[in-house]
């Protein structure tokens, strides 16, 4: 895999794995202000940050464990509000997705350390409940999520089909079973059940009694329909979340405009999915994100589809969603950034991260000076999880002998000719 400088610093000296738990340095990082510090890791958070070198006093004995960062970018650690575990890395599967426990726990596992690689600490994973499945799927990706403890944070969110009538009373029955037994938001498709108004009422009942999120999958496409969810999701806290909604990039400005409007003042957040849709929603919309945040609404941003036949080619990559959301929708590389790390955490309900003192050690680390770089070119990283180095990606570009390089006196890896 190409890197983003013919002649790149070496990559970090640690290796994923426990480190001193008592502390860990990371040496000669750059921030996005362009200062270069040390920072210096203990008990999950962020102990101190000072300039390069004013930390290493005492030597490693005094410090914990050293990572040489030289040449990378320290920022906040990226989260993933919206993924799917339990369909994840299915799309070569012949016929139907396989759902028997074994077989979702270990692409929910699979996809889960996929996107720590990436940079990803959290993750909320959508898992179907009821009808085939019944609470199967969930109870494999609550067991991934026991297996990834210590490596990454996988929460989940019951999504039962139909809710409403004769149908939908055993999907209830289901959908707070789920809650009893791990899941931890509440959420599903309310566009596919006969009565989506009666849907959601369900939803937020099953939430208000548990004091659950909610997190919901629309196009929304009605306004009349988004109007009557704002409404109805205005009181309820800890929070509701919608997603992709596509469609609403199609209707008329105006209308746009005042959903908008009534969605901020609800407090309902949206999470866009740039690198395609998922099952049940239309791949081909993309959310007005820039109308959206400039009416107040929080917008996050997710994965979607990784990999299964939503999108067989999904990578769960955060900084790719970051790097689309600039370079097709406006958004400057910072608001981008945030819309996969500080919003995606607050739609979380995680706590916020930034890199000084007494915040949560959450961080990823790519390999560049400049935030704008990093979303172009972000191929080495080095992911950091309640204080402790979990993931490492180191890449190398060379190039073969060419008279070009010669003539202009271009930088040359010295380790060997590519043949």
């Amino acid at each position: 895999m190409p890197d983003s400088q013919p002649q790149p610093p070496p990559p970090p000296s640690s290796s994923p794995g426990p480190a001193d738990p008592s502390s860990l340095l990371l040496c000669g990082a750059r921030l996005t202000d362009g200062r270069t510090v040390d920072v210096r890791l203990g008990g999950g958070r962020i102990e101190a940050v000072g300039t390069a070198g004013s930390l290493a006093a005492g030597g490693t004995r005094a410090c914990g464990t050293r990572v040489d960062l030289g040449g990378y970018l320290l920022l906040p650690a990226p989260a993933d509000p919206h993924a799917h575990a339990d369909t994840a890395l299915s799309a070569d599967a012949e016929g139907p997705v396989p759902y028997e426990p074994r077989d979702v726990q270990r692409r929910a596992t699979e996809a889960a350390l996929l996107q720590l690689g990436h940079g990803a600490t959290a993750v909320r994973a959508h898992v179907r409940v009821g009808d085939v499945q019944g609470l199967g799927a969930l109870e494999a990706v609550l067991q991934a999520r026991r297996a990834l403890r210590g490596l990454a944070e996988l929460t989940t969110v019951a999504m039962p089909r139909v809710l409403t009538g004769v149908a939908g009373a055993d999907g209830l029955a289901v959908l707070r079973d789920a809650v009893k037994m791990g899941a931890s938001v509440v959420g599903g498709r309310p566009d596919l059940d006969p009565d989506p108004t009666g849907y959601v009422e369900a939803v937020l009942e099953v939430a208000s009694e548990h004091g659950c999120p909610v997190d919901l999958h629309t196009d929304a496409g009605d306004p009349a329909r988004l109007a009557r969810l704002a409404a109805m999701a205005g009181g309820l806290r800890p929070g509701v979340t919608l997603s992709p909604c596509g469609d609403l990039g199609r209707l008329p400005t105006e209308v746009a405009s005042r959903t908008a409007d009534q969605l901020a003042a609800a407090g309902v957040a949206v999470v866009c999915l740039p690198q395609g849709g998922c099952g049940g929603v239309d791949r081909r919309g993309a959310a007005p994100v820039r109308l959206l945040r400039a009416a107040g609404v929080r917008v996050a941003a997710g994965s979607g589809a990784l990999r299964d036949v939503s999108n067989p080619v999904g990578r769960g990559d955060p900084l790719e969603a970051a790097f689309l959301l600039a370079s097709r929708h406006g958004l400057a590389p910072e608001e981008a950034y945030d819309t996969v790390s500080g919003a995606a955490r607050a739609v979380l309900g995680l706590p916020e991260v930034r890199v000084e003192a007494g915040f949560p050690a959450e961080l990823l680390a790519v390999r560049g000076d400049r935030l704008a770089g990093a979303l172009s070119l972000a191929y080495s990283r080095v992911v950091v999880h309640r204080g402790r180095v979990v993931a490492r990606t180191s890449a190398v570009r060379e190039y073969c002998d060419s008279a070009a390089s010669v003539e202009l006196g271009l930088p040359r890896q010295e380790r060997g000719a590519v043949s």
